[in-house]
């Protein structure tokens, strides 16, 4: 499974990337809102993790424009922000599959649950699209 993660912070970009690949993902990184449009385009991920504070374009516009795009309109977009859930039903209603906190990723130092999350959330939207089996890599 092809993940494009979205994330101009270098430290959280390099910690979401270290525990997907060792949790068997495939991760391509974007550092903005630009890139990351760009990136969906020419990859075609399987899953989008949007930050939401981005240089250049910001998180939501970047998600509304994966949205209204016939080529990546299909691809499901998880937000990774440090804003508040207050920000979560406006954006699932733009498009967004869930909206995580990112301090909810990390509750204890060294404790990264971002795979087990994506683990619920691809297998959700897996359902919801009528496929029975997920792609998602399971680690021991």
């Amino acid at each position: 499974m092809k993940i494009l993660l979205v994330e101009d912070s270098k430290p959280i970009r390099r910690e979401n990337e270290r525990v997907l690949i060792q949790a068997g993902y495939e991760v391509i990184c974007a550092v903005d809102g630009e890139s990351a449009l760009r990136f969906a385009h020419e990859e075609k991920p399987d899953l989008i993790l949007l930050d939401l504070l981005l240089p250049k374009m910001g998180g939501r516009e970047v998600l509304l424009n994966l949205k209204s795009d016939p080529v990546t309109a299909d691809i499901p977009v998880v937000v990774l922000s440090s804003l508040t859930e207050k920000n979560r039903q406006k954006l699932i209603e733009d498009g967004a599959e869930e909206y995580i906190e990112k301090n909810t990723l990390m509750p204890v130092y060294g404790v990264n649950l971002l795979p087990k999350m994506l683990e619920n959330i691809v297998c959700r939207i897996n359902r919801k699209r009528g496929i029975g089996f997920t792609s998602v890599p399971v680690h021991e």
